[in-house]
């Protein structure tokens, strides 16, 4: 199926709201990072704001400090998560045991 056709100011629209949520993407894995942000907090932004919710799980637990693509893999796999998992496809029970692997570090 073709992508329809956009005028100028559509497309201007599009692309605006695109990086915005590559900035708000980028932000959360930043501060993720500097553990200025807890895992939880993360959760509740996803069921808020639509670029949260949108962000693959295996981002989110790469930038966790001492996480890396490996080790979220690995973490995935164990907690029976898929590969391709986004943030607002998680089920109650899969954020639960995600916030009790981070509940320290978090």
């Amino acid at each position: 199926m073709p992508l329809p056709e956009l005028d100028p100011e559509q497309r201007r629209a599009a692309l605006e709201k695109a990086a915005e949520a590559r900035r708000i993407r980028a932000d959360i894995k930043d501060r993720l990072k500097l553990r200025a942000i807890p895992l939880g907090r993360v959760f509740e932004l996803a069921d808020d704001q639509d670029a949260v919710a949108k962000m693959k799980v295996a981002d989110v637990l790469g930038a966790m400090p001492a996480y890396g693509p490996v080790k979220a893999r690995r973490l995935m796999e164990r907690l029976d998560i898929a590969p391709n998992r986004r943030l607002r496809g998680l089920g109650p029970r899969q954020r639960a045991r995600l916030l009790d692997e981070f509940e320290g570090s978090s």
